[in-house]
């Protein structure tokens, strides 16, 4: 997290302020935007293995606009006027993994009323997401197809989150093309952050797994065994296969000694 105030600076300086965001994950904030700011994000590890970047502005950004520094040039990442849109979310490719450097220029105004350009942001592995669109960051997780068993067997191990649950409710949203699946849960297994928690009043554990609308998730029978990520403190669904399938392949793999890692399912 990283916190800053564009009154802080010298009225009567040029230079352009700059920080150095180390993680591969956080939150910026720029309060009374002045100016311009340069954001390099150098995450502290060995491997370059991070190829693409993606930044949700929160609902509230105001008073600046996104660039990215490609050769020399800045290309457009979010106008201000974007921001403010919910669930806007900004994806692309870091043509230098080790080192991406983003440009905010704060929007001419002509009085000090409050104004906070912040925004979360990722550097994900996977090349595939790579491009301007929401949508493709979320290929990391929808893949609108049946994992494999590999895959599956992968995805106990690797998960944000590990959940034993039924479908409440899918609900559709067009405009995002985003689908949300409510999961009333009987058994947590990990998850990284409460996005699946225990409403008081009914004592039922409960919580929602976002994937594409073109995956076409409908509501259905059983018992099921959700796996996913989380991107900006929303879960994204990975595979998803009925509970009892799920044991079937995982007490095979475990007999084989093919199972990659231990999975806890008392």
């Amino acid at each position: 997290c990283c916190l800053g105030s564009g009154l802080s600076w010298e009225p009567r300086s040029r230079a352009v302020e700059q920080v150095h965001l180390r993680c591969t994950e956080g939150f910026l904030e720029w309060m009374y935007p002045a100016r311009a700011l340069r954001v390099v994000l150098e995450p502290n590890l060995s491997s370059a293995r991070h190829t693409t970047v993606c930044i949700k502005p929160a609902s509230d950004f105001q008073g600046a606009s996104i660039y990215v520094e490609r050769a020399g040039q800045l290309h457009l990442v979010v106008s201000e006027a974007e921001g403010a849109r919910p669930h806007h979310v900004s994806c692309f490719s870091a043509h230098t993994p080790q080192r991406v450097a983003l440009f905010l220029q704060a929007s001419p105004q002509r009085d000090i009323s409050r104004r906070t350009a912040s925004f979360q942001y990722e550097l994900l592995s996977n090349q595939s997401t790579a491009g301007p669109d929401f949508k493709k960051m979320a290929l990391v997780e929808a893949t609108c197809r049946p994992c494999d068993n590999v895959e599956l067997l992968m995805a106990i191990c690797s998960s944000d989150f590990v959940v034993k649950g039924s479908i409440h409710n899918v609900s559709h949203d067009s405009e995002s093309h985003m689908s949300q699946v409510d999961v009333s849960v009987q058994k947590v297994y990990r998850q990284k952050n409460r996005i699946f928690q225990q409403d008081e009043a009914s004592g039922e554990w409960r919580g929602p797994i976002r994937t594409l609308l073109q995956c076409q998730v409908k509501k259905g029978g059983g018992d099921f065994l959700f796996t996913g990520n989380e991107h900006f403190g929303e879960a994204w669904l990975g595979c998803a296969p009925r509970f009892k399938d799920f044991m079937f392949i995982y007490h095979a793999a475990r007999e084989r000694g093919a199972n990659p890692c231990e999975f806890q399912l008392n």
